[in-house]
């Protein structure tokens, strides 16, 4: 079954997001190291992310590194961070070929140096691209995203720039470090953990959560596109009853 001309390309997720999950297990399972599992999870981005493009899909943030994974081995970070410096490097073309425009989200001063410098020249020089937004979250955590947004908020209210009476969906939305990101409409999870894990607690208020067996590492354009039918097949109704949508 040719399962992407099943897709409805007027009914695409504007923006998918996805807990790239079980690449240590994936390792595991093949006698290796769990470096050997990040190594080939690479492999699933780039697919993952040419798929994305291919389709039409204006936003994909990935989570790649949590605020809770600088508590893993040294070895591991340190192997994680030097795989994030080396795939920038490599994907630079085809970010470009592709027309995708690279974006962060995160506690970046937390990265090491390089990282910095090497995710914010791709940054720089995909700045301009329109076909897709990639956003790699990095040291990211939702809660410390809310707390960051609470303190940016209370500042400005202490200073009598708005009132407390302003504040609403739409100002936290601006302090949040996806303020230029619709909500998510799809969240996908890899590996069969059924957890947010701290992932974009406040964007994915309404999305469609899907949850597939496969491990990171082994998922391929078919996997990608189930999670797109099974969201295509579901009703959306934001708080309505069916006969209000239809």
């Amino acid at each position: 079954m040719d399962l992407l001309n099943t897709i409805n390309k007027d009914n695409l997720p504007k923006h998918l997001a996805i807990i790239m999950d079980g690449n240590g297990r994936w390792a595991k399972q093949k006698g290796m190291l769990r470096a050997f599992g990040h190594e080939n999870g690479t492999k699933a981005v780039r697919t993952t992310v040419e798929t994305c493009a291919k389709l039409g899909i204006e936003n994909l943030t990935l989570y790649a590194f949590s605020t809770e994974n600088w508590n893993r081995p040294k070895l591991e970070v340190d192997t994680l961070m030097k795989l994030l410096i080396n795939s920038l490097k490599n994907e630079l073309k085809t970010l470009t070929e592709n027309n995708i425009k690279l974006n962060t989200i995160g506690n970046f001063e937390k990265l090491p140096a390089s990282a910095q410098k090497e995710l914010s020249q791709v940054i720089s020089k995909t700045k301009d691209n329109t076909r897709m937004t990639l956003t790699l979250a990095l040291s990211y955590g939702s809660r410390e995203e809310i707390v960051s947004a609470v303190k940016s908020i209370s500042s400005i209210v202490k200073n009598n720039i708005i009132s407390i009476d302003a504040i609403d969906e739409s100002i936290i939305n601006q302090h949040l470090y996806t303020q230029n990101l619709p909500d998510v409409d799809l969240l996908i999870r890899t590996s069969g953990e059924h957890r947010i894990s701290n992932f974009l607690l406040w964007q994915i208020a309404y999305a469609e959560l899907y949850f597939t067996d496969v491990l990171w590492p082994d998922f391929r354009e078919k996997d990608l596109y189930e999670a797109i039918i099974s969201y295509q097949k579901r009703e959306r109704r934001f708080g309505k009853t069916s006969e209000q949508i239809k």
